[in-house]
């Protein structure tokens, strides 16, 4: 079925507006709890100077991470169709908490591996309260809406490594952790008081949930074009973020975590495209911005790659990569979002799942890259891994051309 028609399927009737308020509390949620994953980014060769280990094994140890999210995904999202969402949401705060402490007293790197694991298996909040978001407003806002939900966790992400980088040089790494674990305390508390409750989507039972997500993939051609182009996208953010503290650590920078974490705050200059993003999507449908993301995602490849050993074309390559990664995203939310709005939380779990394992083989074949190649290496993996998502987009545009001129 071609796009449009899909798209305009999922019209409903009009909804009441999301309060502005209530908006930002989520999105500030969002980012709270994703930041969770991203600390360890500016500290990974701190971290492995504690446990004495190489650099492709903390890539192991990123990977692990994002490998357990994945699985929180598969296995804990879906409960947000046929349970209360805001009480399942605290119950994963108060989990992430005791994950956080697990990581903050590893005592060798078997320790740090199951905890890092155990930390990205429970760090799925953000994926409980934006497709929430998703399902309260209107079909007519819903990027908007995805969007400015989306812009926290994008902001989140980002002001991890900021926030990391600086508390890991001057208190150590593990102090972040202990901090991260009580903030978590405190957004559950914030939360419980302040999230609407919502009534389960389905009365389907957990197995059938699972079983369904097959056949939601078998059903929308959408859905795994998006997987797969979410997944190789965030793959090539992976490759970056991975590999940065260890590229600033050598000639010509010499730079320490306090200065790799500060390119996060570079990255939210590209993360504010998120908004504008949703608003496009809106107004001229989400695979043209999807679309327009993925080639800005190879540019900011080629600067890094051709510029990288100059501070200008680090930073330039870093917007570029945030907003080009970013606005692909709300994009593809959007695009699986107006598929079939009952089985939002399902939709995105096979959306995310994808994207974190795309994430995990970022991190893990980043750090090997630049052990066999340095930043070269990384850079060529970057722009083959934004080519998958690129010939992903042209394919199904093709696809749908073909069957608009056989319907026409």
């Amino acid at each position: 079925m071609p796009e449009s028609v899909q798209y305009s399927l999922a019209q409903t009737p009009r909804k009441a507006k999301v309060a502005p308020a209530l908006l930002l509390i989520m999105a500030v949620g969002c980012g709270v709890s994703v930041a969770n994953l991203y600390y360890s980014q500016p500290l990974l060769v701190e971290i492995g100077k504690t446990f004495h280990a190489s650099s492709g094994q903390m890539g192991l140890i990123s990977m692990l991470t994002q490998v357990g999210f994945a699985m929180g995904l598969l296995f804990f999202v879906p409960l947000g169709d046929m349970r209360e969402r805001r009480r399942l949401i605290l119950l994963m705060c108060i989990a992430v908490s005791i994950a956080l402490v697990g990581v903050a007293n590893a005592k060798n790197l078997i320790w740090l591996a199951i905890a890092s694991f155990i930390l990205g298996l429970t760090t799925v909040i953000p994926q409980l309260i934006v497709p929430l978001a998703a399902d309260m407003a209107d079909a007519q806002e819903r990027g908007k809406v995805v969007g400015t939900v989306m812009s926290g966790l994008l902001v989140g992400i980002l002001l991890a490594r900021t926030v990391s980088g600086y508390v890991g040089n001057w208190f150590g790494w593990r102090t972040m952790y202990w901090l991260a674990a009580v903030l978590m305390l405190v957004l559950a508390l914030v939360l419980r008081l302040l999230l609407p409750e919502s009534k389960p989507a389905t009365a389907l039972s957990y197995r059938k949930i699972m079983q369904s997500m097959w056949s939601l993939t078998k059903n929308h051609p959408l859905l795994w074009e998006s997987s797969l182009m979410g997944a190789a996208l965030f793959g090539t953010f992976s490759i970056f973020w991975t590999t940065l503290a260890f590229f600033l650590e050598y000639p010509p920078y010499h730079y320490g975590s306090h200065i790799v974490g500060l390119f996060g705050l570079v990255g939210v200059v590209g993360a504010s495209v998120a908004p504008l993003a949703g608003r496009i999507a809106d107004k001229h449908g989400p695979r043209l911005v999807a679309g327009i993301g993925t080639v800005i995602t190879l540019v900011a490849y080629l600067a890094f790659l051709y510029l990288g050993h100059n501070l200008w074309g680090l930073v330039i390559g870093v917007i570029l990569l945030d907003a080009g990664v970013q606005g692909a995203h709300i994009s593809n939310q959007a695009t699986i979002y107006s598929l079939q709005p009952e089985a939002s939380n399902r939709l995105n779990t096979v959306y995310m799942v994808s994207y974190f394992i795309g994430g995990a083989l970022g991190s893990a074949l980043g750090a090997y890259a630049w052990s066999f190649e340095k930043w070269n290496g990384v850079g060529s993996l970057g722009l083959a891994f934004a080519g998958v998502g690129l010939i992903t987009w042209t394919a199904h545009r093709l696809r749908d051309r073909r069957l608009n001129k056989s319907t026409a």
